[in-house]
Formats: structure tokens, sequence, C-alpha cells
């Protein structure tokens, strides 16, 4: 799991330019900087955690909604563990997916149903044909989206809920959306969440706010999967070293106890 986490620093810089959602034509004004939301999240600080109902609910809009235009290419069935699904649930998830494997022994290429050990299927064959499919705009990889952008988790949740009527004076171009805290206030992708878009499993109302909280979760664990095990990791190391100063503290007292 780590392993996939340690992509090279170009991969990151594509996923960073990419969360323009790929706008077409102009290129965006520039203006003031936007101030996001801040949310209080459940991972957040030194010893935040993942909200396994939050991942499990957020995988759920991802899958119903999201998967459809954006990849999660960097990310495995199996990986679903983390997130608390069992082997069978797993299993059942990857089958829905159609992998291209081969080449087979008459060198050709074929079609399977999906295995714990792939990863996400891309929605789309190659870049030129998700831009075709969404009127020249690139739906990007979402596997790193959250650290992609500075404050990504409040950002990303601050984009989903933006989407709002323009302002009368606003010179809005065809075929973009406006979006309240997207630079420029103009997106190519249409609004996503609108509410009761899914039926939770855990009977949790879908709300927007709701759906966008979840997903950014789900986003962030995608994006650093091993962030509980770093903080479990970093938290004993403090207590070891505090253990250990105070081992040399008493040792040089000791030692030193006699000399005046």
């Amino acid at each position: 799991m780590i392993a996939r986490l340690t992509t090279t620093i170009a991969a990151v810089a594509v996923a960073a330019g990419a969360w323009s959602f790929a706008v077409s034509g102009p290129a965006q004004a520039a203006g003031p900087a936007i101030e996001y939301p801040q949310h209080d999240w459940s991972f957040s600080g030194p010893f935040g955690t993942f909200d396994r109902g939050a991942l499990q609910r957020g995988f759920q809009v991802y899958k119903n909604i999201c998967s459809g235009c954006h990849a999660l290419s960097y990310v495995a069935y199996r990986n679903l563990e983390d997130l608390g699904y069992n082997e069978d649930e797993i299993k059942a998830i990857a089958a829905q997916a159609l992998v291209v494997d081969g080449p087979n022994d008459d060198g050709e290429m074929f079609e399977r149903s999906g295995i714990p050990a792939d990863r996400f299927v891309s929605p789309f064959p190659n870049e030129k044909a998700a831009r075709a499919a969404n009127g020249g705009a690139y739906p990007p990889d979402l596997s790193l989206i959250v650290k992609a952008r500075p404050d990504g988790a409040n950002y990303l949740r601050a984009l989903l809920v933006g989407y709002v009527d323009p302002p009368a004076d606003f010179n809005l171009m065809p075929g973009m959306n406006y979006n309240a805290y997207f630079s420029g206030h103009q997106i190519a992708m249409a609004q996503p969440l609108w509410g009761d878009d899914v039926t939770f499993e855990d009977g949790t109302a879908a709300t927007i706010e709701q759906q966008a909280e979840d997903l950014t979760t789900f986003l962030a664990w995608a994006a650093e999967p091993e962030m509980e095990e770093r903080k479990r990791a970093g938290v004993m190391t403090i207590l070891f070293l505090l253990v250990f100063t105070g081992l040399l503290y008493a040792t040089k007292r000791k030692i030193w106890a006699d000399v005046h």
C-alpha cells in the first residue's frame, strides 16, 4: 500500500494541474484569493483517524457519481479492506469492473472481470477518449487530488457545495458553470451533487453537504491511506524520545551527583 503512494513528483504535478477540471477555452481571470470554509475533519491533527462509516459512504458517492468520468488509478480494489469491507465484498466490487488484460496465447488483448489485485478501472481508455466524451474537458484522476491542492480537503468540499447561481453582472461563458469557490468562478464540470443522489447503506441522509464531506474523506484516504499508521508511528516515536530523555537526565544526575 505504501509503495502505491510513493509515486513520482511528476505524478503529483500532473494531478495538481489536472484539478482545474480541465476547463477549456480562455484562461481563467486572476482574482483575489478565495477563502474556503474550514471543516472539522476526523483525520485532522496528530491524533486524527479516518471515520470508517464516512469512508464507505464516500466510496458509494465516488462509485455511483464520480467513477463515470474520474479515474482512481493509484487505488487497487484490495485496498478497500481499509474501509472495512471483507474479502467477499471486495471480490464482488472488483468483479463488477471489466479489465483489459492480455495478450492471450493468440497475441490478442481480452476483457475479464476484475479481481482484488486490479487497480480501479479508468472510465476511459485514454485522454483523447475522455476529452471527446466531455466536450474537450479532461476529468482528472482523483487519486491524489486532496494532496495536490493547498488545504485540499477544505478546497474539495467547498468546490462540491459551491455551485450557486451567478451574480446578475457575471459574464458566464457558454458551457461553463458558476462555482463560488473555483478560481475565476467558471468551471467546466457540471454540478455533480444534488442531494439524495445515492442511498447510503447505513441510512445516513444523503444531503449535498453530507455527500461532499464523505466523498472528500474517501479521497483524502485514497491520497494517503497510510496516514493513520504514520501518525501512530510518530506518536510512539515522541513517547520513546520523552522516556529516553528522562532516562538520560536521571543517568546524568546519578553520575554527577558527587561532583560539586
